[in-house]
């Protein structure tokens, strides 16, 4: 981001300054990071954060839930339209479900996905190499256009907006609503 000019700062919180990690990496930026340890500051303070926010302010959050949930709800009061917001969660979604058919429309080839796999999982099985990488839903490596079927969602990336088009769906953790989905592989 600073490389390219972009305006940017960092909001840190841990529990404590010994636990978080690259605290002394992050010094370099001088007054764009802000370390914030939970023993001596308490809980961050997200409203009075994101209460400078301008329009056009882009939020990437990442944490546990609460955590999370208080950077939703604090952009909502913000005023920060919902696709402002980014989060990257430390567990992945579950990938279970019912069995389902991905048909692969490059070449034509149909993979069963069973209920205890993930559609990336299923395609490897089956020797189909596919660009991924965090495997929970968090990344976008996996992003892949939806031809027909409809998608269930259980990414942690995708705006409410983006879903409802399903168009798009991650891999590595979504599954299908239905007995059928042809993907643009």
């Amino acid at each position: 981001m600073w490389a390219a000019g972009t305006d940017w700062r960092l909001l840190y919180g841990g529990r404590t300054r010994a636990s978080m990690a690259y605290a002394d990496r992050l010094a370099a930026h001088g007054e764009r990071v802000t370390l914030r340890p939970e023993d001596e500051y308490g809980l961050l303070d997200l409203a009075g954060y994101l209460r400078a926010a301008t329009p056009g302010t882009l939020v990437y959050a990442c944490g546990p839930e609460a955590l999370l949930a208080a950077a939703e709800k604090q952009c909502e009061a913000a005023g920060l339209p919902e696709d402002a917001l980014r989060v990257e969660r430390f567990r992945p979604a579950p990938a279970e479900g019912r069995s389902f058919e991905v048909e692969l429309a490059d070449s034509g080839l149909t993979v069963r996905v069973p209920p205890n796999r993930s559609i990336l999982e299923a395609l490897e099985d089956a020797g189909v190499q596919v660009l991924s990488s965090c495997r929970a839903g968090n990344c976008g490596t996996c992003e892949t256009e939806v031809l027909s079927g409809t998608p269930d969602h259980r990414d942690h990336l995708l705006t409410d907006a983006e879903r409802a088009a399903g168009d798009t769906m991650l891999i590595c953790v979504s599954r299908s609503h239905g007995p059928h989905l042809r993907l643009a592989l």
